[in-house]
């Protein structure tokens, strides 16, 4: 065979295989795990826009922050949502974060709630424990109701902390904690004296949240734009560069911040991040001037905002410590129970709730706080997820508790006043599960003078 049609011949199986390889990148499916935040305003829109131009499909996750950063470091997810940077741990050191977008973060409260504006400092001091109730806010004679999502494994709360006490991890005298914004805001919608924080992405257009303005200024998507509205923050795209799957996730990533992107984000109330070169510029100043307001200082957490629009990951730099942190209020007697389900490998049908209780008069110093978690997959037993939690030297113990528990005989209750599905399970010793199999409940909202069931038939 002469040697000109060899070169060809071999030149064409070289083109045939680089063209598959590349076809088999472009529908190659990829897992997303992270944020409800980032899930609902990022990622769906992108993910839809990304399948419609050819690309395979992507498998949604929405959780947590920390679920998302754990399964990418941890092979079982390809990408995962952030809306907070990286926080120099030793689970984010190995991961890249690349901003995508910007959102504002918005307190929120119930629309009944007369109050309509905040300064800086009235939300710093709520956060912080000294201002307790709406009357010292202009407006009802009631306590407030302060709801987080438990922090450092959400971003948003560690955003919000990073930016009004300098540092993400800063404890807060919050009575009651959410594994997620989601079901902080169903209960933000129900409380006429709650108080929390979510995103302008996730509640624009809800009608049952009242989003409360920031000395004088309305959370805007062109507010944000403009840097006009202070409470700004990047939202993330975080990948393993050592993942197998790392070339596919850098191009869904690189598809974020293309024009295709950008019109999905703007179309879930975000600035795409490359329309933000004003907000880079000015977030140094920014923090500055929110922590000044305040009066707290900056840590030696991670802060820095890439410098530049870029389409290649970033990893925010530690910033140069600054001025002592004050010292953190004391947590003492703390006491914690997590009751948790096995990590399943789809996220699907997964439901979790936390809280913390906590006397108002204690919140200044933050003592005796006791709290309780519970997680739950599908339908995974009460004794399956306590023999999880207290080991396997434990599960003969448990097993026994869990059955003298479940052969209580049947009782009822009636909601009093003020009472919640957590205090009223912590009040007969039974599961908050347990009480919603019995009565049938699809959520934990219950109602003053309804009818419970607390004790197995």
């Amino acid at each position: 065979m002469p040697v000109r049609i060899t070169r060809l011949l071999s030149a064409a199986l070289i083109g045939a295989g680089f063209s598959t390889a590349v076809l088999a990148a472009a529908t190659q499916s990829l897992t997303w795990r992270g944020d409800v935040v980032t899930a609902n305003s990022v990622v769906k829109g992108v993910a839809k826009a990304w399948q419609a131009s050819g690309h395979g499909p992507v498998q949604m996750q929405p959780f947590n922050t920390a679920s998302g950063l754990d399964a990418v470091a941890g092979g079982s997810a390809d990408i995962a949502g952030s809306a907070r940077p990286s926080s120099g741990s030793a689970t984010d050191s190995g991961l890249n974060f690349t901003p995508v977008a910007w959102d504002g973060l918005v307190l929120v409260t119930s629309q009944s709630n007369p109050v309509s504006n905040l300064t800086l400092q009235q939300v710093h001091d709520i956060y912080f424990g000294k201002i307790t109730n709406w009357k010292q806010l202009g407006g009802n004679d009631a306590p407030i109701d302060v709801f987080a999502v438990a922090s450092p494994g959400d971003g948003v709360e560690y955003s919000l902390r990073k930016l009004v006490f300098g540092r993400g991890s800063q404890p807060v005298a919050a009575p009651r904690l959410y594994v997620n914004t989601t079901q902080l805001e169903q209960s933000v919608a129900l409380d006429p004296r709650a108080f929390g924080v979510t995103t302008l992405s996730s509640v624009a257009g809800n009608g049952k949240i009242k989003m409360l303005h920031i000395d004088g200024t309305t959370p805007s998507t062109a507010a944000v734009a403009s840097g006009a509205y202070p409470l700004f923050v990047p939202l993330y795209l975080v990948t393993n560069p050592s993942s197998p799957n790392a070339a596919a996730a850098k191009a869904f990533v690189d598809f974020a911040l293309s024009d295709k992107g950008a019109a999905a984000l703007r179309s879930h109330s975000l600035v795409p991040y490359q329309a933000g070169s004003n907000l880079i510029a000015m977030d140094d100043s920014r923090r500055s001037h929110i922590l000044a307001e305040v009066g707290a200082h900056a840590s030696a957490e991670p802060t820095q905002i890439a410098s530049a629009p870029s389409r290649t990951a970033v990893a925010p730099a530690v910033a140069a410590a600054r001025a002592a942190t004050p010292a953190a209020p004391a947590l003492a007697k703390v006491s914690g129970t997590v009751v948790a389900a096995p990590q399943p490998s789809s996220l699907k049908g997964v439901r979790g709730d936390a809280f913390t209780q906590m006397a108002a008069a204690e919140r200044g110093s933050f003592a005796k706080v006791t709290s309780d978690a519970y997680v739950s997959h599908g339908k995974v037993s009460v004794a399956k997820a306590a023999e999880k939690a207290d080991g396997k030297a434990n599960k003969v113990e448990s097993k026994k508790k869990i059955a003298s528990a479940n052969s209580k005989p049947a009782q009822t209750y009636r909601v009093e006043a003020g009472e919640t599905l957590y205090s009223i399970a912590r009040r007969h010793g039974v599961d908050v599960a347990q009480i919603r199999s019995w009565n049938h409940l699809k959520d934990n909202t219950v109602r003053t003078g309804q009818v419970l069931r607390i004790g197995s038939r």
